[in-house]
């Protein structure tokens, strides 16, 4: 008995790549390679992750623990939202840091809101569990979920870039490595 080939179809997208449209910010903070991936939902919500590019998803790092500490008197873990109007909820700008991240081998990262607005909820679950950061970075390895203002929801991808414009910039990266070596 023959079997017949079967006719593969257009891949179906993944729920992230059908309800949300990816901006990144390459180099964050003029550091290079430090790259952040913004999700945001036709509702203007925006999840924050980490870009593929990022040296954290590359050279098989190995992290070692992830803070939302940011500084004495302030932790992203303080966070508590409550209500129609979000109150409570902590204002962030663009470069405002929303965790670090320890490696093993003694690097550090610092990652930015990269859009203004209210701090909706941070993953605690990576804390717990960081490896889902390098494992899942644009599902369950989350870093933050962020509202922006209403009015300022348009504006917000200014400065970011489109999905076709950042694979440039890593082609362009990756060509200047060569080059150089």
């Amino acid at each position: 008995m023959a079997t017949e080939p079967v006719a593969v179809g257009p891949a179906v997208p993944s729920l992230v790549d059908r309800y949300f449209t990816r901006w990144y910010k390459a180099d964050v903070k003029g550091k290079p390679c430090e790259d952040h991936c913004i999700l945001q939902h036709s509702n203007r919500i925006c999840v924050i992750t980490l870009a593929e590019s990022h040296p954290v998803l590359q050279s098989g790092k190995t992290i070692k623990s992830i803070s939302y500490q940011i500084s004495t008197n302030c932790s992203r873990l303080q966070n508590k939202v409550s209500g129609k109007f979000k109150r409570g909820a902590q204002f962030l700008t663009e470069l405002a840091p929303l965790c670090k991240i320890y490696c093993s081998d003694g690097e550090e990262y610092t990652i930015s809101s990269c859009v203004r607005g209210r701090l909706m909820e941070v993953n605690e679950n990576i804390l717990h569990k960081p490896s889902i950061l390098q494992e899942k970075p644009s599902t369950e390895g989350y870093i933050a979920v962020v509202l922006p203002k209403f009015e300022e929801s348009k504006s917000i991808t200014e400065g970011l870039l489109t999905q076709k414009q950042y694979e440039e910039v890593v082609v362009e990266r990756s060509n200047a490595t060569t080059a150089t070596s």
